[in-house]
């Protein structure tokens, strides 16, 4: 999705294992009324899964090679899609999503420019990373731990990294997704949405000068 204005920089959506949603959806409109060119890739197929149970059989039925071809394709797209050499594509990824945001930034770090993840996996090298993180995570989260949480944190130091990671008080993994039932909060995925438009503003402006 462009914004009224016409081309600009780029970010690449990448969702979580709920799908695309329609709140998944509704996070690209948002971002092109801010500015940016987006593309939301959909790694399921078109299946939005009705529970956990479904959506860990669709994981664990896909091939990772497939998705990762996917993902470098979409990045591919977008950046065709600004008309503009120059633009500046980032990478916002929502638990999987994130996860694979972070893998694509090292895997071509010359091709991204910034990565958002929430709560996403910290088993990444980031040696080869080049962009700057912003991280979202829950405080009560059995996928993503304290010692995870410092790991990554020990990790992007240690790398040199530019990074700013977050951690919102009473939420869980999915904070930030509409439609997650139990685990939606409205005040915190706000807070984490404000911070991502600060950081994609910094990094991945939505209007620039060719």
């Amino acid at each position: 999705m462009q914004p009224d204005a016409g081309p600009s920089h780029g970010v690449l959506l990448l969702h979580s294992w709920w799908g695309l949603t329609r709140g998944v959806k509704d996070l690209v409109e948002r971002l092109a009324d801010e500015g940016h060119t987006v593309l939301a890739p959909d790694l399921l197929g078109g299946v939005v899964p009705s529970d956990a149970q479904e959506a860990q059989q669709l994981l664990a039925e896909s091939d990772p090679n497939a998705t990762a071809a996917l993902i470098m394709s979409s990045l591919i797209a977008l950046r065709a899609n600004t008309l503009d050499p120059q633009a500046r594509v980032s990478v916002v990824g929502f638990s999987m999503g994130a996860s694979w945001a972070l893998w694509l930034a090292t895997r071509l770090p010359t091709d991204v420019d910034a990565v958002v993840a929430y709560y996403g996996s910290q088993n990444i090298d980031f040696d080869e990373l080049e962009a700057p993180v912003l991280g979202h995570f829950a405080q009560s989260d059995p996928l993503v731990s304290e010692d995870d949480l410092v790991e990554m944190h020990s990790r992007l130091l240690l790398s040199e990294k530019s990074f700013d990671l977050y951690r919102y008080e009473g939420t869980s993994h999915w904070f930030a997704e509409s439609g997650t039932e139990g685990h939606f909060d409205e005040a915190a995925a706000e807070l984490a949405w404000q911070r991502t438009i600060e950081f994609l503003a910094r990094f991945v402006p939505a209007t620039h000068q060719s």
